[in-house]
């Protein structure tokens, strides 16, 4: 078995690592005893390329248990952790090419190492893996039966490929699942974030402004939680229908060009680049902090930056967290950047919970299985998770949570699909 990680004596450590989380992953546990007995994914080659994280590994252990071959690398060059990667290669047998701090000559060459291993499925989270397939080694498409991904940004990016009639083969968008989307997005990033963000400045947040850019379900959930740790918060968005939810949320909603000069935090959660540039750099406070909950580390004009604090004017402050000396009409600013501006909950943090993860990657283990099951019917194109998969999910959730809830009645039913019924 060949794999490239960072140190193999830490399997152990990974190994009670991804134990702990698996207890909090019912749902996903329930999917893998299952797979074990039926082995659905029998003969087929999964290439995933995600956050090698306690979760992303029992993930990958459900996978491995429906008879797939699994090989892993990383989707972020920050996000992995090594003690999981080690136990992934000892324990599991299952092939790693995944290093903390990896350049990006390393991260591609983990990518290539990947779909060496000629895939039959893809799982992406960000769509790295997707796109270097398409643009280097299109001869491969043909062998891929389907695909998943996992983040609203690889979404974006699949939905315009297949709008460009690029896209070879299937893929299901399991980021737009609502056991996905609306829980993982939402609660996860919300507390992640916050928590990348703490672990990396040890800042008190009450009484702080904390400006978050971006009001879908990944804003609205740092937002949310920003504001129950005390914080005063400020919204932007471009979106006049989000903004408007915002704003009937109780949030300040301003444009960056006002907030940029308020704001104690900036936290990104956009999916785009260019959120924060050098003239808010300009007009920030001293002692400003930046952190990114956005797929890539375009969010933040990194570069801008650095050429406002040249030469000796960045440094490492903390472990996490770069110094950078900005002039300003008053004088120097200090302004902070944590984890590179990469994803702070990873890069700063552990990432979501588990708890949360456990309905997220029961999408990817159903979604793998579904498409398998439907290959010969699929078209090239972006597919939902389909409903009843959804619905399944948080049915096992709510009872793994031992929550009951009702159910209609033949009645309810018929009256539901019927129209005579009125006034």
């Amino acid at each position: 078995m060949q794999y490239d990680i960072a140190d193999i004596s830490l399997a152990e450590l990974g190994r009670q690592r991804i134990a702990w989380a698996d207890v909090n992953m019912p749902v996903l546990a329930s999917i893998r005893a299952r797979f074990a007995k039926e082995r659905p994914l029998e003969g087929h080659t999964v290439a995933a390329c995600m956050h090698i994280t306690t979760e992303t590994a029992n993930l990958l252990r459900a996978l491995k248990a429906g008879g797939a071959t699994v090989i892993a690398c990383a989707s972020n060059p920050l996000s992995t952790q090594d003690d999981v990667a080690a136990s992934l290669v000892k324990h599991e047998g299952i092939s790693v090419y995944a290093i903390r701090g990896e350049d990006a000559k390393s991260y591609y060459s983990h990518i290539d190492a990947a779909l060496d291993a000629r895939p039959t499925i893809t799982m992406d989270d960000g769509c790295d893996l997707v796109t270097r397939l398409h643009k280097d080694r299109p001869s491969q498409i043909a062998e891929v039966v389907a695909g998943t991904e996992e983040t609203t940004t690889g979404v974006i990016r699949l939905k315009a490929m297949e709008a460009d009639g690029a896209l070879g083969y299937p893929i299901v968008a399991v980021n737009d699942a609502d056991t996905k989307h609306m829980f993982d997005n939402r609660y996860g990033t919300g507390q992640s974030t916050l928590d990348g963000v703490i672990r990396a400045t040890n800042v008190l947040l009450a009484g702080k402004v904390i400006v978050v850019a971006g009001y879908g379900y990944c804003g609205k959930g740092v937002a949310s939680r920003a504001r129950g740790l005390g914080a005063q918060v400020i919204v932007t968005e471009i979106n006049p229908l989000r903004a408007l939810e915002a704003v009937m949320d109780g949030f300040r909603v301003e444009p960056m060009d006002d907030a940029a000069s308020e704001g104690d935090i900036f936290i990104t959660v956009t999916g785009d680049r260019d959120v924060l540039i050098r003239e808010h750099f300009l007009r920030m406070k001293d002692g400003a902090i930046l952190a990114n909950s956005g797929h890539f580390d375009i969010e933040i004009d990194l570069q801008a930056l650095g050429e406002l604090a040249s030469g000796e004017r960045r440094r490492q402050v903390r472990p996490m967290v770069e110094e950078y000396l900005v002039p300003q009409a008053g004088g120097d600013a200090r302004i902070m950047v944590i984890a590179e501006g990469r994803l702070v909950n990873l890069g700063a943090a552990e990432g979501h919970p588990a708890n949360v993860m456990d309905m997220s990657f029961a999408n990817q283990a159903l979604a793998a299985e579904w498409a398998v099951l439907n290959r010969a019917s699929l078209e090239p194109k972006v597919y939902d998770v389909p409903d009843d998969i959804d619905q399944g999910i948080a049915a096992l959730k709510l009872d793994t949570m031992g929550v009951k809830i009702d159910e209609l009645t033949e009645k309810q039913k018929e009256y539901l699909s019927s129209w005579h019924t009125g006034t």
